[in-house]
C-alpha cells in the first residue's frame, strides 16, 4: 500500500516539460497506487471548469486513467487554481478536498493543507485571499464571459508578481505559531502542506508532544513527491524535470 503527495506543479502551456514529467510520474509511480493527493496550484491559473483548454483535457484524460487502474486521487484547491469545481474533478476521476483535511495515513492522523492560509504574517495576502475564497465573490465571476475571466487572470499574476518581489522572504513563509496553532485545533502531530517551495521536514512541538510538518516541493526544476506507506516513515523524493 503507497499514498502519494504532490503539489505546486503549476500546468501551463508555456512549460510542456512540467507536463511531460507530470504525466512520466502518473504512469512511473501513481499507477495503481492506493491514493495520490495534489495538495494545490495544480495549474497556474484556472478561470472556470467550462475553460477547457487541450492541456487541461489532456491532464483529467491521463487522471482519470490512473482512478481507472484502482488509485483514489484527491484534489485540493491552491491559491492559483481555487476555482477548479466539481465538474472537472468528475472528468478527472478525483475528489475534491477540503482545505484542511484530516486524514487517516496507516494509523496516523495527518492535517493536509495547501499552505498559503498558514502564511499569517502576509496580512496583504490573506486580506485578497479571504476575497477569492468568497463563495458569491467566485459565483460572480464564474458568471462572466470567458474572455474576461482570462484577461483577469493574467491582472492577477501579474499584480502577484510584481507584490511579491518587494517582499521579504520571511513573510512569504509560513507563520510558526500558525502552524502549531491548527495542529492543535485538529488534534494531529502531523502535517503535510505545500505552497512556499521550500521542500524540507521541521520537528516541531504540538499538543505537548513532539509533531513533525512535511512541506512539498514545487516542480519548476525538479519533480518532488511524498511516499508514505504504512509502518515507514514518510520518504521525501525529488528527481530532475
Amino acid at each position: 500500500m503507497t499514498t502519494l503527495f504532490i503539489s505546486d506543479l503549476h500546468l501551463e502551456e508555456s512549460r510542456p516539460d512540467i507536463t511531460d514529467a507530470f504525466l512520466a510520474f502518473l504512469k512511473d509511480k501513481a499507477h495503481g497506487v492506493e491514493r495520490l493527493y495534489i495538495l494545490g496550484d495544480f495549474f497556474e491559473a484556472w478561470i472556470g471548469d467550462d475553460e477547457r483548454t487541450p492541456l487541461q483535457e489532456q491532464v483529467a484524460a491521463a487522471l482519470r486513467e490512473v482512478n481507472a487502474s484502482g488509485t483514489e486521487i484527491f484534489l485540493m484547491h491552491g491559491n492559483r487554481d481555487f476555482l477548479i469545481g466539481q465538474d472537472y474533478c468528475e472528468r478527472a476521476g478525483a475528489t475534491l478536498l477540503d482545505d484542511p483535511t484530516v486524514v487517516d495515513l496507516y494509523g496516523t492522523p495527518t492535517l493536509l493543507m495547501h499552505g498559503d492560509s498558514l502564511c499569517t504574517a502576509d496580512v496583504e495576502y490573506q486580506k485578497f485571499r479571504a476575497n477569492m475564497r468568497n463563495p458569491q465573490w467566485q459565483q460572480m465571476i464564474l458568471q462572466r464571459p470567458l474572455a474576461d475571466r482570462q484577461q483577469m487572470a493574467r491582472q492577477l499574476r501579474e499584480i502577484s508578481m510584481a507584490k511579491n518581489q518587494g517582499k521579504e522572504e520571511t513573510i512569504m513563509d509560513v507563520t510558526p505559531e500558525e502552524v502549531v496553532r491548527e495542529m492543535e485545533a485538529h488534534g494531529v502531530q502531523r502535517l503535510i502542506h505545500g505552497h512556499t517551495h521550500r521542500p524540507a521536514e521541521h520537528e516541531l512541538e504540538a499538543n505537548g508532544q513532539p509533531a513533525k510538518r512535511i512541506v512539498l516541493g514545487d516542480w519548476h526544476t525538479h519533480v518532488w513527491w511524498l511516499t508514505v506507506q504504512p509502518g515507514q516513515e514518510p520518504v521525501l523524493q525529488k528527481q530532475p524535470l
